[in-house]
């Protein structure tokens, strides 16, 4: 059984020389805890290799100018050539880490460990490394207790457990919600019934918002950015007629829901991310090439109107 997700990660967590902004500690059962925005200043750096750490070295990212509104403002882009690796089995934050009052959206590598969603079985995956990276989104470092359930989730010891934690409210934090442009629509295309492992390679990018006060607040500006702002490209195998199909299901305007900023539907929804629609989560805008015949299929359209408001224009 491979083990290359969590090997890939743990590869780039343990070189020497953290970016600049973060810190290491050690829980008191010896989990090893990267702080990337709680009680230290993240930075840009530290959302690339955060971002690295979620897609397990199984993608690039960087920041580069693009449109917003007819100027011109800073995008993340991302891109792939392993998406179902990168964004399904490693990146997307499936994993709802709720222990005691300590709460979590975890993603990255460790989640292949644990298996636990129904995405693994679908697509037949899953780890049994020795060592293992998670991401959680959170505004408070995890405890013994967090680690020691994570550790006996993804079968390990917690000492064997490498977390790297950022709040949305941080620039590190911001960076790597934004940079999930392709992994949002490779999640919507697998939610969609598609078999997802015809993409071959994606590219994506996002407006970069403004970090937020807070935490909830960060959640409606980074999620905007996607919903509104995301343009994604997919490169994919075999017939036409199954993508010109799914295609126009894919952009987040295939919602009901889709036009209000992220943060009045988050409020719609008791502040559950599992209690909204689904569909929401995907880009603004998504054109799938087929690589066997070349043709182009694209659907949805960036809401200018709506990412102004939100980010503040």
């Amino acid at each position: 059984m491979t083990t290359i997700l969590n090997i890939r990660a743990q590869s780039l967590a343990t070189r020497a020389g953290l970016p600049d902004g973060v810190e290491e500690s050690l829980t008191k059962n010896g989990a090893r805890i990267l702080d990337f925005g709680i009680q230290t200043p993240g930075g840009l750096q530290a959302g690339e290799f955060l971002t690295g750490l979620c897609m397990s070295l199984y993608g690039g990212v960087s920041v580069q100018q693009g449109p917003l509104d007819g100027s011109s403002w800073p995008h993340v882009v991302v891109h792939t050539d392993r998406p179902v690796e990168a964004c399904l089995l490693s990146q997307y934050a499936g994993w709802k880490i709720s222990v005691g009052s300590y709460f979590a959206m975890g993603s990255g590598p460790m989640r292949a460990a644990a298996a636990s969603e129904e995405l693994f079985k679908t697509l037949d995956y899953r780890e049994s490394p020795g060592l293992v990276v998670g991401i959680l989104e959170s505004g408070t470092l995890p405890d013994a207790d967090v680690v020691s359930y994570i550790a006996e989730k993804c079968g390990v010891t917690p000492d064997s457990v490498t977390l790297a934690v950022a709040p949305t409210s941080s620039i590190a934090g911001t960076f790597q919600v934004v940079a999930r442009s392709v992994e949002t629509s490779m999640h919507k295309l697998f939610e969609l019934g598609f078999d997802v492992k015809r993409i071959r390679h994606g590219f994506g990018s996002a407006p970069l918002p403004p970090v937020a006060a807070d935490d909830l607040t960060g959640i409606g500006l980074t999620n905007d950015a996607i919903l509104y702002g995301g343009e994604v490209t997919l490169w994919a195998s075999g017939d036409d007629d199954s993508i010109a199909d799914v295609v126009g299901k894919v952009p987040s305007s295939s919602a009901a829901c889709y036009g209000q900023p992220f943060l009045d539907i988050f409020r719609e929804a008791d502040h559950d991310f599992y209690k909204i629609d689904p569909m929401l989560f995907s880009p603004a805008a998504v054109t799938i090439l087929n690589l066997d015949t070349g043709r182009v299929h694209r659907a949805g359209q960036v809401n200018h109107e709506v990412l102004k408001k939100s980010i503040g224009l």
